[in-house]
């Protein structure tokens, strides 16, 4: 994985490694109070990252879609 200082993307590398060095990790967190939600991916080298990106985009363009937000190209991540 190319480096990336999001803490979101440490904190799925953290679970990789935690769950049994998984090569890839997305993560859809929702916050029903504010009526938002984040997605971070992570992926042991640059092209199982970009396939989790693009795995985890898809999360959460069905989540969006379940939630009738209908979908959203790419997730917004603060």
């Amino acid at each position: 994985m190319a480096y990336n200082a999001s803490g979101k993307v440490r904190d799925c590398q953290k679970i990789a490694d935690e769950w049994g060095d998984k090569d890839q990790v997305i993560i859809i967190a929702l916050d029903r109070r504010l009526n938002t939600i984040t997605m971070a991916s992570y992926g042991r080298t640059k092209n199982l990252c970009a396939d989790a990106e693009r795995l985890g985009n898809a999360a959460y363009d069905a989540v969006c879609n379940a939630r009738g937000w209908g979908t959203v190209s790419s997730p917004l991540r603060p």
